[in-house]
């Protein structure tokens, strides 16, 4: 893999799957793109609309809709695709059944053309999706990734950068764990321009006002649901949130994100697909980060996997 010939393909061109294509195309991350759709009429439409963009922009990149035989070369394969959500559900996990039909299938096509890079997963519920698309591929653990709680946690550092009128960069907080109702927050490692979150939250009584911890966990977690229920999906925080992935991957940045991966002694944890915090780089999943965590923060993250794992036998191969 080199900047000069990197590839990425994107399975699944809904509103997650071409607005995340459209978010790698604008940073001219890559030097091709290849859509694949079940329907190929939609990932062709989206290949040449967006092939019509690369006009304006700063790189000549090659998009163009595909089938998996395009995998065979591809860096890093995205799978978006999932089982629409329920109506009226408020649980990732009812997407459950359906979705593995379909991963199934996307999978088993992926690796039918010999690839061999790291696939990203994005399609919910994420977390055992992932699991799943490990145990299909054969992959080595650390080349499959799920999206995790990423954007959980850049969530929670735009509300609190909200309380404090700052840079939502200047916030470094992690939510581990499910992608889901078992979320948590790393409170013990938060930090605002260095300083505790406890400290910042305490020392600034007026600004802070009535958000507790608790508060803004819940924010966060419900943050997705206020967008889906009043657009009926959410795409833009996702596509940037695996934009930023794909990046570390390709440029080999070794950055640090708080994304869904195999944890297996880490944590005290064994055999389990969930987020914490984890070196991305050209290799995929490079390191799991360990955090000193607070004995209630150890129980949150025990409590997130043994529900995981409560639905590993479900998933018949």
């Amino acid at each position: 893999m080199s900047f000069k010939n990197s590839k990425v393909v994107i399975v699944g061109t809904g509103n997650v799957g071409s607005t995340t294509a459209y978010s790698i195309l604008n940073q001219g991350l890559c030097e091709e793109i290849v859509l694949i759709d079940v329907n190929k009429d939609k990932a062709y439409a989206e290949a040449l609309d967006m092939a019509h963009s690369v006009y304006f922009m700063n790189r000549n990149i090659n998009v163009h809709a595909g089938d998996y035989n395009d995998c065979a070369d591809a860096d890093v394969v995205i799978i978006t695709a999932s089982a629409p959500m329920p109506k009226d559900s408020t649980s990732r996990l009812e997407m459950l059944a359906p979705s593995m039909r379909i991963m199934k299938s996307i999978v088993s096509s992926i690796m039918a053309s010999g690839f061999n890079g790291i696939l990203l997963v994005i399609s919910n519920p994420v977390d055992i999706m992932t699991y799943y698309a490990w145990k299909i591929s054969g992959l080595p653990a650390k080349q499959v990734i799920g999206s995790g709680t990423n954007l959980d946690s850049a969530r929670l550092c735009c509300e609190l950068a909200k309380l404090y009128d700052l840079d939502a960069k200047s916030v470094s907080a992690f939510v581990c764990g499910e992608h889901g109702d078992s979320e948590f927050v790393v409170w013990n490692s938060a930090t605002i321009g260095g300083k505790k979150i406890d400290d910042v939250m305490s020392d600034n009584a007026p600004r802070t006002g009535s958000a507790t911890k608790q508060s803004l966990l819940k924010m966060t977690a419900q943050s997705g649901w206020e967008i889906f229920s009043r657009k009926g999906n959410t795409c833009y925080g996702i596509a940037a949130s695996a934009t930023s992935i794909v990046k570390s991957i390709l440029f080999n940045e070794n950055q640090i994100y708080p994304v869904t991966v195999y944890v297996d002694g880490a944590y005290g944890l064994k055999g389990v697909f969930l987020s914490v915090p984890t070196i991305i780089d050209k290799t995929g999943a490079k390191e799991v980060v360990e955090i000193k965590l607070q004995p209630d923060e150890e129980a949150a993250l025990q409590k997130s996997a043994s529900l995981l794992k409560s639905f590993y036998k479900e998933l018949e191969m």
